[in-house]
């Protein structure tokens, strides 16, 4: 059932924000040289990677100077890219993800291999579900980046204290994951992104 709502909310949403999509990734190409989208590998379901798709929101090889964001202070970010994803709107190209099947619009936040090759045995049954956009632990953290700009050492932080949390978060929605779980996240994720944008 999952699954089938993943296809059909991700279709209507690619459809329906066509528009919006294309409107950013004009915005994108034209403030700073580059492409539109940026592609990186991920860590996806039984440990398998697969490409995430995201608009791009910071100057290109910046990933070459870390992996971590750290929030507004963060040189990397372009202008546009700064906005997009202080309202999550750099996230919609995964929507494709999800009808591919590599993610759902439910589920733990897909690392990196970096980040993955650090999970203890127990942290590893993150990986038996598709990870999603949204879930307990996207909704925590949706400021992060903000968190991280605040410390003398991000990774450290993001690794030590950050990371086992959100991994506590995705396994209470893997052990308790059903239809009513999935459409709670899903408007709560709405809602918290909304109250966000009025301040």
């Amino acid at each position: 059932m999952i699954r089938f709502l993943d296809i059909l909310f991700s279709v209507i949403g690619l459809i329906s924000l066509f528009p919006v999509l294309l409107i950013i990734y004009l915005l994108i190409i034209l403030e700073s040289r580059g492409g539109g989208f940026y592609v990186q590998k991920r860590v996806g379901k039984d440990g398998v990677d697969f490409t995430l798709f995201k608009f791009r929101s910071m100057f290109i090889h910046s990933e070459n100077k870390g992996l971590i964001t750290i929030g507004k202070r963060d040189s990397r970010l372009t202008k546009i890219g700064a906005l997009i994803r202080n309202i999550k709107l750099d996230e919609l190209p995964q929507l494709y993800n999800v009808l591919k099947g590599d993610m759902s619009l439910v589920g733990p936040r897909p690392e990196v291999r970096k980040y993955v090759n650090l999970y203890t045995k127990e942290q590893l049954k993150v990986l038996k579900v598709r990870p999603g956009l949204t879930d307990y632990a996207s909704i925590k953290y949706a400021h992060e980046n903000i968190m991280l700009g605040q410390s003398d050492n991000p990774e450290k932080v993001y690794i030590e204290e950050i990371m086992p949390d959100k991994i506590n978060l995705n396994m209470k929605y893997i052990d308790n994951r059903n239809v009513k779980a999935y459409f709670n996240i899903i408007f709560t994720t709405i809602i918290h992104i909304l109250k966000h944008n009025q301040h």
